[in-house]
């Protein structure tokens, strides 16, 4: 059941159309990423969404209510990340997450423990009665997430969560949000790192140019681009006038013979590896290794977009 819905949404800034028609839906606690290079509509996509900014034309309906003319309604509801740290530096930590409890109406022992709690989640309690200037760059993004579920929404929005932090804050970020994902959040985030994408999200919407060209699962990305089922096969043996045969013997397969020990044998369905492998035995070539190959989410993702790019670059050059 969809959670959020929005239909043919649109932002133009003079004649640049940063948004530009595009439509999606996010399940209840699902994780929804949406991927694209820079300046491909992600962010305005998402201010649009939280009610930062207005659309020129469209829909967005969040959670049952009208998110473009019940705005207030809606904010009650969303918790939102932006791209850019937003606390306050000479405030501690935990005076930080009180005072965002505060703009949502909590009360002031509520907010207390809330703030308590949080710190602890996101291991900060050490630090919770510092400055905030004084936090590395990975521990004020942990902030900021916490500062934007202080109020326990139904829906989250996360605009490029890991950006500029190392690689160890990067994998608890990470694992912060599947944890709020098995809360029953319903998550949303932008991203331009692929791996992050793969690991965590449920679904994958690739926007170019201000429109969205692809919609998927991982999974269903990567089958598919890939159209079939690929293994590589590391051999020992001369694999010269193999192919042939392999191919008359088992019809549904392609055989390659990538260099004097690999051969890459592709098919539209699963094959049986070991008739294979006894074919070969008998041509005196021995099989050490097998392996699948899948392709990753990069290759999707850079196929994907350069060929809508170069679409739309040649519609733009037609029109004019």
């Amino acid at each position: 059941m969809a959670i959020v819905t929005v239909k043919d949404l649109k932002k133009k800034y003079g004649q640049v159309k940063a948004v530009d028609g595009i439509s999606f839906s996010i399940k209840k606690g699902e994780v929804f990423g949406l991927l694209g290079p820079n300046g491909a509509g992600k962010t305005s996509t998402i201010n649009m969404m939280i009610g930062l900014s207005r659309p020129s034309s469209g829909h967005i309906i969040i959670d049952g209510y009208d998110a473009i003319k019940e705005t207030k309604k809606v904010q009650k509801l969303i918790g939102i990340v932006p791209d850019s740290n937003n606390l306050y530096d000479e405030m501690s930590g935990f005076d930080n997450l009180c005072f965002c409890a505060s703009l949502y109406g909590m009360g002031k022992r509520e907010r207390k423990k809330r703030a308590a709690q949080l710190l602890d989640q996101f291991d900060l309690s050490h630090a919770g009665n510092r400055p905030f200037r004084t936090y590395s760059k990975g521990m004020k993004r942990k902030l900021t997430i916490a500062a934007g579920i202080i109020h326990n929404p139904k829906i989250l929005f996360l605009d490029e969560p890991t950006t500029g932090i190392d690689v160890k804050s990067a994998r608890q970020i990470r694992e912060l949000i599947l944890n709020l994902k098995r809360e029953g959040k319903t998550i949303l985030l932008t991203t331009h790192y692929i791996e992050e994408a793969e690991r965590i999200c449920d679904r994958i919407a690739f926007i170019v140019k201000g429109k969205i060209v692809k919609i998927d699962s991982v999974e269903g990305l990567v089958k598919n681009l890939e159209g079939g089922y690929k293994v590589r096969l590391r051999v020992k043996g001369d694999v010269k006038g193999v192919k042939e045969e392999v191919e008359e013997s088992f019809r549904k397969c392609k055989l390659e013979l990538v260099d004097g020990n690999s051969l890459l044998i592709s098919s539209k369905e699963p094959m049986p590896l070991f008739p294979l492998i006894q074919l070969l035995d008998r041509k005196g070539i021995e099989v050490y290794e097998a392996r699948e190959l899948k392709a990753s989410l990069e290759d999707i993702f850079v196929k994907i977009t350069n060929a809508e790019a170069l679409k739309q670059d040649k519609k733009e050059k037609v029109g004019m």
